[in-house]
């Protein structure tokens, strides 16, 4: 088993935060305080810098760190491996999903995989597809579900599921308008977004980019990091319009809150992906739940 005080200084260097890194492990910040003093004296290294309420790696912590996530990387290989000689589907999976499937498509997915295969323990990371790709090529993740255009050549993507993104806007009481509104009128509003590096707004760049219009230069009344944030400061914001994945609109569009902007010449397809590091393969709980999930799309 690796050195428990490894993953605590793991907890830490990744969060840069002593308090991060109690609430991760459920420990108390005293605890973690304590064992990284502990392998500081141990390895006679300061591991951290500390600059008032900030803290950084030094040095001697980057080179621990490396070594300590190769030691926490093989000791999974070994345990993966040795419940494959028992024929056992158990494991740790660390699945990472952008906004979107994190919180409309994902969770639907996972009671039927855990009633399936119970010992499998599963974790899930809401973030946006740039941050999801960072994670697996820092090994921190297994698995991840993404959306956008962008892909880097260091990760293999599969198709999983097709999506769209449509305008909307607070629903009002003439309802949707009867033919679709002209792309400059649509941009004439205060637009609502997603933040930078995420897939939704990947999607709608390039779009724009193709009509020869930059994000740059229309009125964006603000950026989220979520789509919920979206959806809400619409129904408060009755000039502003927002775009967001159909699969989010289903209750909003049913409870008459939100409403659906057609604009002409403006279509916003995507495509769903799962994604892992080139070359090397899925663990065993990655490659069941990716079979799964196949499945369950059809």
């Amino acid at each position: 088993m690796p050195d428990f005080r490894l993953q605590v200084f793991q907890a830490v260097a990744r969060h840069l935060s002593f308090t991060k890194a109690a609430r991760e492990l459920y420990i108390s910040q005293p605890a973690v305080t304590k064992h990284v003093r502990e392998l500081e004296t141990a390895y006679q290294q300061r591991l951290f810098e500390r600059r008032g309420n900030r803290i950084s790696l030094t040095a001697a912590g980057e080179l621990l760190l490396a070594h300590a996530d190769e030691v926490a990387a093989r000791h999974e290989q070994l345990a993966e491996q040795l419940r494959g000689l028992r024929g056992e589907a158990a494991g740790r999976l660390r699945l990472g999903a952008s906004t979107t499937l994190a919180q409309y498509e994902l969770p639907a997915l996972l009671p039927g995989f855990q009633a399936r295969y119970p010992q499998i323990e599963l974790t899930l990371r809401n973030a946006n597809s740039e941050q999801i790709a960072e994670a697996l090529l820092a090994g921190q993740l297994d698995l991840g579900f993404v959306e956008g255009r962008a892909k880097s050549r260091d990760l293999h993507y599969e198709p999983l599921l097709a999506d769209e993104l449509v305008a909307v806007r607070r629903a009002t009481p003439a309802g949707p308008p009867p033919a679709p509104m002209p792309l400059a009128e649509a941009l004439a509003h205060p637009l609502v977004l997603r933040e930078r590096g995420s897939g939704t707004l990947e999607v709608l760049e390039f779009a724009l980019r193709e009509q020869k219009i930059r994000l740059a230069d229309l009125r964006v009344a603000f950026y989220f990091d979520n789509t919920e944030a979206i959806k809400t400061y619409l129904e408060a914001a009755p000039d502003a319009l927002g775009f967001v994945s159909r699969r989010a609109l289903t209750r909003e569009l049913a409870a008459n809150r939100l409403e659906e902007v057609p604009i002409a010449g403006l279509h916003l397809p995507r495509q769903f992906e799962a994604l892992w590091v080139q070359g090397q393969p899925l663990s065993h709980p990655a490659e069941l739940f990716w079979r799964y999930a196949r499945q369950h799309y059809g």
